[in-house]
């Protein structure tokens, strides 16, 4: 993959470096286009039906199978929506709890995937319990352990992010979920930090209902995500979105993200995810050297993505460094919330390169020895 050619793919400043994309990834000019050429069929033609053989908004709903191929799941199981926490919303607005009944998640969620449970809770007076993950915590076992120990009869939900947003880890859902079916429990999967950056097969996992964006690492347009509920979990997870095939998002932003999802195609998922993280693990041997901070993401291995975070020291402020590596470096990188750590976040995509990581590291020892 030449990351290079690829970047010329985006409107990116030519002298900015950008490892933020699980914030927000940049859009390809091809996804701007597709948006833009649907938005002036709209125009011209701003009806349901098919004129010249087109129908905009059927077009937008075939985004759905282009979704499936990448998520190895069926078109039916699918829906289009505005971002995870949208799709995490109506996911726990349908399923219906009981006084007294409870929900298992972890204290490393990310709002937009806890939001939704601290609702739940509040309507059907259910109970949430929460598990810990620790910092340099990677151990999958140990986990899954903790998870299984949390659980009694009145546990209805599992809910637990795919990649943990503040440090990258791969948690293990495929044997979250089997734990869970064990049990006669909903699995639920916030995605916002897989999809586009791990390869996901949702058949494989076997989660009940999994949650994701189309505009972090898939960078697809801004206003765009997937809801996935399992065919066997239909009867207890049914948000509104299964009552109208239609899409419920702008059918012109659809259609952006069918084009940002087949350009994921092409590449493939695996090739891009094995570049990603090899840039991920340049950093993290760069990073080894500065002896005052700590690396907090897994280290290389099968629990790491190519999300990377590392705790500053004390008398450096995260937010302070972020402006300065932006003004001074022209990169771009994240401030770790301050309730989880004062750390800095990146995520390398396919249109960095080992150049980009070296600039990262050069400027860091500005700050940091």
């Amino acid at each position: 993959m030449s990351s290079h050619n690829i970047r010329t793919d985006y409107l990116l400043d030519s002298d900015l470096i950008y490892l933020n994309t699980a914030a927000l990834g940049p859009t390809p000019q091809a996804v701007l286009h597709r948006i833009l050429q649907a938005s002036q069929e709209l125009a011209r033609y701003p009806s349901h039906d098919a004129k010249d053989g087109l129908d905009i908004f059927l077009a937008a709903e075939q985004v759905r199978e282009t979704g499936a191929r990448l998520l190895g799941c069926d078109a039916e199981e699918l829906r289009l929506t505005c971002s995870t926490t949208d799709s995490m919303n109506a996911i726990a607005q349908s399923i219906r709890l009981n006084q007294g009944d409870r929900i298992l998640t972890t204290d490393s969620e990310h709002d937009g995937g806890s939001w939704c449970w601290h609702y739940l809770a509040r309507r059907d007076s259910a109970i949430i319990d929460t598990v810990s993950i620790t910092r340099l915590d990677y151990d999958h076992h140990a986990i899954l352990e903790r998870l299984a120990a949390a659980i009694n009869s009145n546990t209805r939900v599992i809910s637990v992010s795919h990649v943990i947003a503040s440090t990258g880890l791969r948690m293990p859902i495929d044997e979250i979920a089997a734990l869970a079916r064990e049990h006669g429990i909903l699995c639920v999967v916030d995605g916002a930090q897989a999809i586009g950056n791990i390869n996901v097969n949702l058949k494989s996992l076997g989660c009940h209902a999994y949650a994701t964006s189309g505009y972090k690492w898939l960078m697809g347009p801004k206003g765009t995500g997937f809801i996935y509920v399992s065919h066997d979990a239909s009867s207890a997870i049914q948000p509104i979105y299964w009552n109208n095939l239609h899409s419920y998002i702008n059918p012109t932003l659809a259609l952006g993200l069918g084009t940002a999802i087949k350009a994921v195609l092409s590449h493939n998922i695996t090739t891009i995810e094995h570049h990603n993280i090899a840039l991920r693990n340049r950093a993290y041997a760069g990073l080894l050297e500065l002896s005052t901070i700590k690396i907090l993401s897994p280290p290389p291995g099968p629990q790491a993505t190519a999300i990377l975070s590392f705790e500053l020291p004390d008398d450096l402020d995260s937010e302070y460094l972020r402006v300065m590596l932006r003004e001074k470096h022209r990169l771009v990188v994240k401030a770790v919330e301050k309730k989880w750590f004062n750390g800095i976040r990146i995520s390398p995509h396919m249109f960095n390169d080992e150049s980009d990581i070296d600039a990262l590291l050069q400027a860091l020892r500005v700050y940091i020895t």
